[in-house]
């Protein structure tokens, strides 16, 4: 799933060049590849040059080590994920705010189905839970992004209490999602439909208490 920008983000140099570019998103695209194949520990810069066809120096040109490629690669997918939920969740229409979560986690499940590498990567974790955010972890970003869509298209209450709830959540679904991919390389249909079930159940019992 390649852009025709490159995030910053642990770039020891932002291209600007369309070559440049061109050729970053290459190495992002042969590391998602080499990350399903080899994994994180089997991922080498050698192995990403001759993937990406590129010198091995101008692997280093723009990034200092594989973890660096590889947060690059992670950002790129947060992107993209978020897209998807600002192109999802303000044009749909819910009948509670909380449905929004709903597909929230089929573009979760959609990644997973679509995207090279994310089944393993996920948003970060298989390196560090922080990758995303040195203040915050993987999934707590995700979380945030998602309570600020729901209050501003679908009027869910802006508190501290949403965002608890949805921290639990995102936490209960990726951890069902992950196995469900375990279990199956497209994903066990039957774990899938839990992880839905399982976190509109909660979040409906979470507003029906007052606390």
């Amino acid at each position: 799933m390649s852009t025709q920008t490159v995030s910053a983000g642990p770039l020891r140099r932002v291209p600007v060049q369309g070559r440049s570019v061109a050729r970053v998103q290459r190495m992002l695209d042969a590391c998602a590849e080499l990350i399903d194949e080899v994994g994180y520990d089997g991922l080498s810069t050698t192995l990403l040059a001759e993937r990406a066809g590129v010198a091995i120096g101008s692997v280093y040109q723009f990034f200092p080590d594989k973890r660096a490629i590889v947060q690059a690669l992670t950002l790129r997918n947060v992107e993209a994920y978020l897209a998807r939920l600002a192109d999802r969740i303000p044009a749909g229409e819910l009948t509670h705010w909380w449905d929004g979560v709903d597909g929230a986690i089929e573009e979760y499940i959609a990644l997973h189905r679509s995207v090279p590498g994310f089944r393993t990567l996920h948003f970060g974790d298989v390196v560090d839970v922080h990758l995303i955010d040195p203040e915050r972890d993987n999934n707590a970003v995700i979380a945030d992004h998602l309570a600020e869509l729901l209050v501003r298209y679908h009027s869910a209450p802006d508190s501290a209490k949403l965002r608890f709830a949805l921290t639990v959540s995102v936490e209960a679904a990726d951890a069902l999602i992950k196995l469900a991919f375990r279990r199956h390389p497209d994903g066990d249909e039957a774990v899938l439909m839990e992880s839905k079930k399982l976190v509109r159940g909660y979040l409906q019992a979470a507003w029906s208490e007052p606390y």
